[in-house]
């Protein structure tokens, strides 16, 4: 079992940034990929970023590429998402989210959640 706890989201205006953290607890081996996932209210969960929990290149939706960075810290047991220049259209719960092996985009193939974190960005 894996527990995930998301913290860092609240609100921001546009062009600033913000960073998440996901702590993760219980059986968090290399071999599992972590992800960030966000939802806006009327819309599907949408795939943000994923690491290997034992490194590699990470992989990020084109929305977010060149503004987001996924890292993880195994002394920590933390998967962190650094957002910047942020806009109004990246307003969502973010989840973050665990599975063990190699995992794509696809929010149904993880198998672990955290409850969310709300980030918000004013224009």
């Amino acid at each position: 079992q894996v527990q995930l706890v998301e913290s860092g989201g609240g609100l921001v205006q546009a062009g600033g940034s913000l960073r998440l953290s996901c702590a993760a607890s219980g059986r968090i081996v290399s071999s599992h990929t972590m992800a960030w996932f966000r939802q806006s209210p009327g819309k599907e969960r949408e795939f943000v970023a994923r690491i290997m929990w034992s490194g590699g290149s990470p992989r990020y939706a084109d929305s977010v590429k060149g503004r987001f960075t996924i890292s993880r810290d195994n002394a920590e047991n933390t998967v962190s998402l650094q957002m910047s220049s942020l806009k109004p259209e990246d307003t969502a719960v973010y989840y973050c989210a665990a599975a063990y092996g190699p995992r794509g985009s696809y929010s149904w193939s993880y198998d672990y959640w955290g409850q969310g974190t709300q980030v918000t960005v004013s224009s």
